[in-house]
């Protein structure tokens, strides 16, 4: 794999991808998207330029772990979506991290004015 050990499909996978991974799994939960839309999301993210030799091997990494389902939408195009899986591992991943800030009242309500900005 090219970033990430080993994974298999289970509960907690999210634990052991990269943050590059991750967040290629946060850009397809709002919907799915072919190569070169999840590459600008990401040069967006970055500020900088994604090498479509990180991306597309990260990608079939995480069709292979079943997180992204790719399917052709022509000849030369593929669309990346997310599995119910990947979508699993995107919540799993932010349920840690929301348990790891939300430690006391006033952060969790810093996290619910993230959510209820993000509705």
């Amino acid at each position: 794999m090219s970033e990430a050990q080993s994974v298999s499909t289970t509960p907690g996978v999210a634990r052991e991808l990269t943050a590059f991974q991750q967040n290629i799994l946060v850009i397809l939960a709002e919907e799915p998207r072919y190569g070169l839309a999840i590459k600008r999301e990401l040069e967006s993210y970055y500020d900088s330029e994604v090498n479509h030799g990180r991306l597309y091997p990260n990608l079939d990494d995480l069709v292979e772990m079943g997180l992204v389902e790719k399917s052709e939408l022509d000849k030369r195009t593929n669309q990346y979506a997310l599995t119910d899986d990947g979508y699993d591992a995107v919540l799993d991943q932010l349920s840690w991290e929301f348990s790891k800030i939300a430690t006391d009242d006033g952060r969790a309500a810093d996290l619910r004015g993230l959510v209820d900005d993000a509705e």
